[in-house]
């Protein structure tokens, strides 16, 4: 029975490499047995399997023993975070300039998805940046933390995430420093630590074409009409497109019932005109915002 690599080649199945690797992931995590996670995976095991679908069992099985201990959310995120390292460049400096150097494969157009001052900043520190990142602090998370960056705060190319938990705490502080080397690295640190975290917008942003790094807007509705109500709809749109939170005054839109001058009809009241806020914030879809 033979297993396929992710650079494509093929080899025997060793089983105990996999009860290796998992006990080695195991370490510090006292109630959990990797030998009941590897009977799991080698349950799955089938001729031409590869090492990426066998990474997704374990994960899938230490997952769902989270409910007997909750050790085992811890080592179901360091085979999954081990799985992304072993899809990913360990340096810094050329995930962004991958980034950066993104072409969009539909337009065939040069796309790059890091600001230009990001980027030279990166680059005239490449060694400095590439050094101080600690890779084993992408092994702290629990399974739920770790999926939900991956799912939606890791920058992707053509559908591949790219970016390490650690790459986007430094482009997240670089962003917000820069050119500050010393303010970033030491922001940095912090992140990785986890001795604070930024709101979504600028984990999503921070660094990018696009730095819109606030959380919270409130807004009004601009007038009773449909060109005041319209014009809130195509604000609201705007904000959610970059990440932003929203919060809707509405006290000035006519009642039900309420009579129109204009027409000579009846308002349909707030409903009808909520459910197109409504639509419009699930068309704008920020769950899809780093599939690139």
């Amino acid at each position: 029975m033979e297993v396929i690599k992710r650079n494509g080649t093929s080899e025997s199945v060793q089983l105990d490499k996999i009860m290796k690797r998992l006990k080695n992931l195991s370490y510090g995590l006292d109630h959990v047995d990797p030998a009941v996670v590897s009977i799991k995976v080698v349950q799955g095991l089938y001729d031409g399997v590869t090492t990426v679908q066998l990474d997704n069992l374990a994960v899938e099985t230490a997952t769902y023993l989270t409910m007997t201990h909750p050790d085992y959310s811890k080592l179901a995120a360091r085979i999954a975070v081990s799985s992304l390292h072993k899809m990913t460049s360990n340096k810094f400096s050329s995930v962004m300039d991958s980034l950066y150097n993104y072409v969009n494969t539909k337009t065939g157009k040069w796309s790059p998805l890091i600001a230009d001052d990001i980027i030279e900043c990166i680059r005239s520190n490449a060694d400095v940046f590439d050094d101080v990142i600690n890779y084993e602090k992408d092994l702290e998370y629990d399974i739920f933390g770790y999926k939900t960056m991956e799912k939606s705060y890791l920058s992707r190319i053509n559908g591949d995430i790219v970016e390490r938990p650690q790459h986007m705490l430094m482009r997240v502080a670089i962003g917000i420093h820069c050119p500050d080397v010393d303010a970033a690295i030491e922001t940095y640190k912090l992140l990785s630590q986890k001795k604070f975290t930024h709101a979504t917008p600028t984990m999503y942003n921070a660094g990018t074409k696009n730095p819109q790094m606030s959380s919270c807007f409130l807004l009004k509705m601009k007038d009773d009409s449909i060109e005041g109500i319209f014009d809130t709809i195509k604000n609201c749109a705007l904000i959610s497109k970059n990440a932003g939170g929203i919060g809707v005054s509405i006290h000035n839109v006519r009642a039900q019932n309420s009579y129109i001058s204009g027409t000579g009809g009846y308002s349909n009241g707030l409903v009808p005109m909520l459910r197109v806020f409504d639509s419009t914030a699930r068309y704008v879809d920020q769950g899809i915002y780093r599939q690139y």
